[in-house]
């Protein structure tokens, strides 16, 4: 397969998809005339990789031409599609030109349909590696289990919950913090991450979260965590105003009987409609005027920060006092 589409912002999966491609195909000992790393971001390498492709490998082993920020499904030039289109059919079996981007591909692109078009005929290769949303638990499970898999680690379930609250959704530190604890053990249970990872992961919405389970130690807690992180406080304040009125349009609209979870997504102000399903497990039993009085109280913190106050005093004093 000549070319290889590789996207996704997490950016650990998709350097070892890459490395392990690396290494099945070049030959290390000619590694230096038959690996290019190119920058697609940089004017010229993006039509510098198309040429080098296109190139047969010199002697033994195969050609990978890895061009990073590729452009040719985001953002694509027409000058820079017609040559890329121009050489879809050219490059040589032996050869491998990588395209990788963090961003989804934009499908509205020609050049996006051309090679969707060869992968679904089985002629190249897609790869994708996003990230899962804060939200998800469990694709934050996954991940984790992925991640594990990937370096031949056991993980106990409690491990993997424990990973997932220190360190979230952080790919790459994820991968550093499996690397260390398998210097300790191929089978790593809770209490080998809480000794050698500790800290603990979190955001914004993870403190609405202890706030809808009336928690309010936890919500302090993982407030101070953010403000020690250096999260501006303002900040926080308006994402949680976002996550809290997502809450009372969803509950709201939940007891007037609508189903359709696009309407309620949209009326929400949430992009993505499959979100839906999980906030309504959450909010199950929990009534409108509940919101209504956070949003509140949210108000007053946020008067309290652009009163001068201390970030930590506003949030117990405007929100849980």
């Amino acid at each position: 397969m000549p070319i290889h589409l590789i996207w996704g912002d997490d950016a650990a999966a998709r350097d070892r998809a890459i490395q392990g491609l690396i290494d099945s195909v070049v030959d290390p000992n000619w590694s230096s005339l038959n690996l290019s790393r190119l920058d697609g971001a940089e004017t010229g390498q993006a039509a510098q990789a198309l040429d080098e492709a296109r190139t047969p490998p010199f002697a033994a082993g195969e050609r990978l031409v890895l061009l990073q920020r590729s452009p040719f499904c985001n953002a694509c030039p027409a000058e820079l599609a017609d040559r890329f289109e121009s050489a879809l059919t050219l490059i040589p079996d032996s050869s491998h030109l990588v395209l990788v981007n963090p961003a989804k591909p934009d499908g509205r692109l020609r050049t996006t349909k051309a090679l969707q078009k060869r992968i679904k005929q089985g002629l190249d290769l897609e790869q994708k590696f996003p990230l899962p949303a804060v939200w998800d638990g469990v694709g934050q499970r996954q991940l984790v289990q992925r991640t594990a898999e990937a370096l031949n680690l056991t993980l106990v379930a409690d491990a993997i919950d424990a990973l997932v609250d220190a360190i979230g959704t952080d790919s790459a530190r994820l991968e550093s913090e499996l690397r260390k604890l398998s210097l300790r053990s191929n089978h790593v249970s809770a209490a080998l991450v809480n000794e050698l990872v500790g800290g603990r992961s979190t955001n914004p919405l993870a403190v609405g979260d202890a706030l809808l389970e009336g928690n309010p130690g936890e919500a302090i807690a993982l407030w101070d965590a953010l403000i020690d992180a250096g999260e501006p406080a303002l900040r926080i304040v308006a994402t949680l105003t976002g996550q809290i009125r997502g809450w009372l349009w969803v509950s709201l609209l939940d007891k007037q009987g609508e189903r359709d979870v696009a309407v309620i997504a949209k009326a929400a102000g949430i992009g993505n409609p499959k979100r839906i399903y999980v906030m309504r497990k959450q909010l199950q039993g929990r009534q409108p005027k509940r919101f209504l009085a956070l949003l509140s109280r949210l108000l007053e913190v946020e008067s309290r920060l652009k009163r001068g106050a201390q970030p930590g005093d506003a949030f117990r004093d405007g929100l849980l006092g």
